[in-house]
């Protein structure tokens, strides 16, 4: 059974499992459809079944997915589901060697690099969502002046915002109010800089 909330990565070797990016895309697939099967996410990346049950299988060994149970009476199909409701990385666990900051900025940028291109389609596609979809896409910038203990609680804020809007969803859509309802994705950033 799926726990609850985030799984903390703290050790390298779940890092880089998750860190490549066929991995961190099925990861994420997986999330989006909660269960699926190799043949299922195989349609979604256009990669072979074999080559995603074998990156399935590296996922499942380090504990970020596991199977679920059937979703049909074919007892040869192995569903997936996130053994978490998401996983957090945070940059102090990874800090104490070089080869570990390393590791932590390569995937940093990779899941950055995903969230570019995931947004870039959708300014892509642009075109085939309907006018109200359009006017309540976000898209912002704010430059403010924080201390990091500040910027820490607005995070924290942001985050228990983002989580009620998302049992609000999922409440909705269990009890079948699935009218108009599109998986969103919503990527915050907030970072130092200087001039």
């Amino acid at each position: 059974m799926k726990a609850k909330g985030s799984r903390p990565i703290t050790d390298v070797g779940t890092l880089k499992a998750l860190a490549h990016p066929l991995r961190m895309k099925l990861y994420r697939a997986l999330c989006v459809a909660d269960k699926a099967t190799a043949s299922h996410l195989a349609d979604q990346v256009d990669e072979a079944v074999s080559l995603v049950s074998y990156h399935l299988r590296k996922l499942a060994e380090h504990g970020l997915i596991e199977q679920a149970a059937p979703q049909s009476a074919d007892g040869r199909e192995r569903w997936w589901q996130p053994s978490s409701e998401g996983v957090s990385i945070r940059d102090r666990d990874f800090r104490d060697a070089p080869e570990k900051a390393a590791a932590h900025l390569a995937a940093t940028r990779l899941f950055h690099d995903q969230r570019t291109d995931l947004y870039r389609r959708y300014l892509d596609e642009r075109p085939t969502w309907s006018a109200e979809w359009n006017a309540a896409a976000a898209d912002s910038e704010s430059l403010l002046r924080l201390t990091a203990p500040e910027m820490r609680e607005l995070q924290d804020e942001l985050l228990a915002l983002i989580r009620r809007y998302d049992e609000r969803g999922r409440s909705a859509e269990a009890a079948g109010d699935t009218e108009g309802r599109e998986h969103v994705a919503l990527h915050v950033y907030g970072f130092p800089f200087r001039v």
